[in-house]
């Protein structure tokens, strides 16, 4: 568990710092600077699902998962969480609705799904953790650590506290990897099934980028369960 822990610390740093920084950048510039953000978003997204090696697979994992996260309201609980964490740490700018020069800019549960996604969506957050359960090496845990913490830093200057909250979904999916290791070991080994769930996340991480720029309003955390299908997508797809 050491690279994970290591990891979410990572993240805290860097969003620390970037929190710091927030407060000397001017408003005229933050509006920009999350445009660029939101392109850089979605051009990872673009890289990543073009990795894909069945379609079908995407689709399939696409349309599943997002039936389910609609029915469950995975969005609109993540962002009721939100606004609760946001008024308990920063109630005053909650109760000042006159003027709306102290309500933060940017709600927490974008940052904090942004982030999410951002840092657990990947090969390298899957395979660095699998390798920590299986064979203790942390190495590429380590180098995620160092891309992760400088992002954090850029992201938490612009979307706010919610990037730190993320750290906390990066320690539970990657611990929940590495205490599954033995079990999911053999499966996730397999790079086309790597290859297809990095796929439908980068399909998801696209649409999240399109948010940030202001093109669309696509509720992102219903699409979450779509990463968890595509695994099991992958194999029954495969059978026949």
């Amino acid at each position: 568990m050491l690279g994970v822990v290591v990891n979410a610390v990572a993240i805290l740093l860097g969003g620390l710092v970037g929190l710091l920084l927030k407060k000397g950048i001017p408003e005229r510039f933050s509006g920009a600077v999350m445009t660029g953000i939101g392109l850089c978003v979605a051009f990872i997204g673009i890289q990543g699902a073009l990795g894909g090696e069945n379609p079908i697979v995407l689709i399939i994992s696409i349309v599943l998962g997002v039936a389910v996260g609609t029915a469950l309201q995975i969005d609109k609980r993540l962002h009721s969480l939100g606004q609760k964490i946001e008024t308990k740490l920063s109630p005053a700018a909650s109760s000042d609705n006159s003027t709306g020069e102290n309500k933060p800019k940017v709600p927490i549960a974008q940052g904090f799904v942004t982030g999410s996604l951002l840092y657990c969506i990947g090969a390298m957050a899957i395979v660095g953790a699998i390798n920590s359960g299986l064979t203790g090496d942390h190495s590429v845990l380590f180098t995620k650590s160092i891309i992760d913490m400088i992002s954090s830093i850029v992201l938490a200057a612009t979307l706010g506290v919610g990037i730190l909250l993320s750290a906390v979904t990066v320690f539970l999916y990657q611990g929940t990897l590495v205490l599954l290791a033995q079990l999911l070991g053999p499966l996730l080994e397999n790079e086309s099934v790597i290859a297809e769930l990095t796929s439908v996340g980068s399909v998801i991480i696209i649409a999240l980028g399109l948010n940030l720029i202001g093109v669309t309003k696509i509720k992102i955390a219903d699409f979450l369960p779509a990463i968890l299908f595509a695994p099991v997508v992958f194999m029954i797809v495969n059978l026949f």
